[in-house]
């Protein structure tokens, strides 16, 4: 296989361009048909979207695939990709599919897979599909006329994850006096997540919810929480929440317009869990990304944080294998593992504000538990991914900047799993020594990568 088809978070790509093309979806929906097509049985593919403009190309060539294999079709429209992965097990299908690009403008696309229990396929079965999808075969063992698959709309969807996610809220508490600000993205939770908000008895200011096709994440949303900042303030709002373009991640403003990210909600969250006992081995999964503040907190706890590499594929690994209850990330991902399978912006934002409601607290005030070390994170656009090592000036680099953090700091370089892009993240005691060290590391990239 010549060229790599799935990333981190499944494909993605700009539309129109490998891999996301009409063709490629096409024969993605065909491999995977044929992939998970098992006897006589009828099987179910559930597919969902966001809201961009490029959604209704995908969801056409996947269905397509799909059909011609034997699978009937089951599409939801937009929503969220947790929602997705909620329906897929609530409807006993066999395969869950997530048209989307999450964070990435309009222009990107992206097609990710679930199992019938709702995780996230692993590499080797990726792999696999991938193989066949680029092989360029086409005498597969497609079935007789009368045995294709069919199509069909499902148009309660919506209201089936909206009871899902209200049912994770404690039934003798409701949001009555609670004010908070919504920002959808323009995204794929648009409809749901006021809704839900409302119902449980919330006053709710929306932002992001009217999407176009070509307006999601633009100057919205989890990338651009300074929005949500000021209508908080504006709003003498309670609480913020921003979401992502699909929705699994979330990243939450206070009342007093200080934007809190994915390490600190972790940290809420764990201690509240910790409390009553129920952080099991108090053990909290996060990947190389988090800041070294929320392992040390863990640690002053007598917990202890596991990393993983990046993604919250990997994130959900490990906490299977280990049988954690509560992973993330902090860019937002945030995973509860007692009520479902992958990260969701909506049911953590909930998590949060039951803890707010239950103790009777500001979120500022329950935010002081972790102050986050310096930190700094900047992209690198790279024409070719090679590994650092294997590039002697991008090595000589890494070994100066660690000696000059004295190992009080750490320097991590990573490839976006999705875009042409290196990461660089430096982190230490002193704010200007850690972004002079970033800016000097990106320099070199630059100059070496490009």
């Amino acid at each position: 296989m010549n060229q790599r088809l799935f990333g981190t978070d499944g494909l993605r790509g700009r539309v129109n361009t490998f891999p996301m093309t009409p063709e490629i979806a096409l024969r993605l929906g065909l491999a995977a048909g044929q992939y998970f097509r098992n006897g006589n049985k009828r099987h179910k593919v559930l597919i969902g979207k966001d809201t961009r403009l490029s959604g209704y190309v995908f969801e056409s060539a996947l269905t397509s695939g799909f059909c011609a294999t034997g699978m009937d079709v089951y599409l939801v429209g937009p929503l969220p990709t947790p929602a997705i992965s909620f329906l897929t097990r609530n409807m006993r299908a066999d395969l869950g599919v997530v048209i989307s690009a999450s964070h990435n403008p309009f222009h990107d696309n992206g097609i990710k897979f679930f199992d019938r229990n709702g995780f996230k396929l692993p590499d080797s079965v990726e792999d696999e599909i991938a193989e066949m999808v680029l092989s360029g075969k086409s005498d597969w063992d497609f079935p007789e006329g009368e045995k294709i698959g069919r199509a069909k709309r499902i148009v309660d969807a919506n209201g089936r994850y909206i009871v899902f996610l209200k049912n994770t809220f404690p039934q003798d508490r409701t949001l009555d006096g609670l004010k908070i600000v919504l920002d959808c993205a323009n995204g794929a939770a648009y409809g749901v997540a006021p809704m839900i908000l409302r119902e449980l008895g919330a006053e709710v200011v929306s932002l992001g919810c009217k999407p176009d096709g070509l307006n999601i994440n633009k100057d919205c949303g989890s990338l651009h929480p300074q929005v949500l900042a000021r209508a908080v303030v504006e709003e003498n709002a309670h609480i913020g929440l921003a979401l992502d373009g699909d929705a699994d991640r979330l990243i939450v403003v206070d009342e007093k317009g200080c934007v809190l990210d994915g390490d600190q909600i972790m940290a809420l969250c764990a201690q509240d869990l910790m409390d009553r006992g129920a952080l099991h081995k108090n053990l909290l999964v996060a990947t190389v990304m988090s800041n070294m503040a929320l392992e040390l907190f863990m640690k002053e706890r007598g917990g202890r944080l596991l990393r993983t590499p990046v993604g919250d594929r990997y994130v959900v690994e490990a906490m299977r294998r280990e049988g954690a209850v509560l992973g993330g990330e902090q860019s937002g991902h945030l995973i509860f593992l007692n009520h479902t399978t992958t990260g969701d912006g909506l049911l953590a934002g909930l998590q949060l504000i039951r803890i707010m409601v239950e103790k009777q607290r500001s979120l500022s005030e329950l935010a002081n538990l972790l102050t986050p070390l310096p930190q700094m994170l900047k992209n690198v656009c790279v024409e070719r991914k090679v590994p650092f090592d294997d590039v002697p000036e991008v090595s000589r680099a890494v070994r100066e900047a660690e000696c000059e953090l004295q190992g009080k700091g750490r320097v991590l370089l990573r490839y976006s799993g999705t875009e042409s892009l290196a990461r660089v993240m430096v982190e230490g005691e002193h704010q200007g020594k850690v972004e002079a060290l970033t800016d000097r590391l990106c320099c070199v990239l630059q100059e070496h990568l490009r």
